[in-house]
């Protein structure tokens, strides 16, 4: 509770953004990358705050096309033992030992989230807001998953196991749109963060 505390208080001055979710090991070559990198520099050049990890890869990407278009870049830094170190790209950074404060951050100060390839990281926080948003905990978000290739399986999974065996309800898959079109992204995102400014009672909180 200390860490929600101390994160909500210095991102006060900040208010809510965009969250990028994404694996620290993706390579600066790799085009997922590039692609995070441009997700971040697009969310700046629109006037939103760039939400990331704070680490390398997917996270470093993000915080870096954010940072270097003169926006806001927030890391959510944590140690993990492959992910030692912290990418410089941030104009507020903060520190967690704990994964559920952490979490609980991006949940409190996101109105849209966009995720890239991914280990099971990415996939804990994808699901989580899911759920969240599913049963109604957070207010009703954009959740976008990026490099269509790589999410296809998942959501083919999801169709023939969860929806087919009634798991889920017919509904539930138009909670994320799966899409590698930055232009049609940012469209979605940036209708609804204007819709989401008019209306900030629906501001994010804290998790019931």
């Amino acid at each position: 509770m200390s860490e929600m505390q101390a994160a909500a208080d210095r991102l006060r001055e900040v208010g809510w953004g965009v969250s990028v979710f994404g694996s620290a090991r993706v390579t600066p070559q790799s085009p997922y990358y590039a692609l995070a990198q441009a997700v971040g520099a697009r969310l700046a050049k629109a006037g939103l705050t760039l939400i990331a990890g704070g680490g390398p890869g997917i996270m470093e990407a993000a915080n870096k096309g954010a940072y270097e278009a003169g926006g806001k870049s927030i890391g959510l830094n944590i140690t993990l033992p492959h992910e030692t170190t912290h990418n410089p790209y941030q104009t507020h950074s903060l520190y967690f030992d704990f994964f559920t404060s952490r979490k609980a951050t991006f949940f409190m100060h996101s109105a849209a989230y966009i995720a890239l390839p991914g280990g099971f990281g990415t996939l804990d926080e994808i699901f989580e807001i899911a759920t969240l948003v599913q049963t109604g905990k957070l207010p009703p978000a954009p959740i976008v998953l990026m490099g269509a290739s790589f999410w296809s399986g998942l959501i083919e999974w999801i169709n023939a196991q969860q929806l087919s065996n009634k798991l889920i309800g017919p509904h539930d898959l138009e909670l994320f749109t799966v899409s590698d079109d930055i232009d049609l992204v940012m469209d979605q995102i940036e209708a609804f963060c204007t819709n989401y400014a008019e209306h900030l009672e629906c501001a994010p909180a804290i998790p019931e």
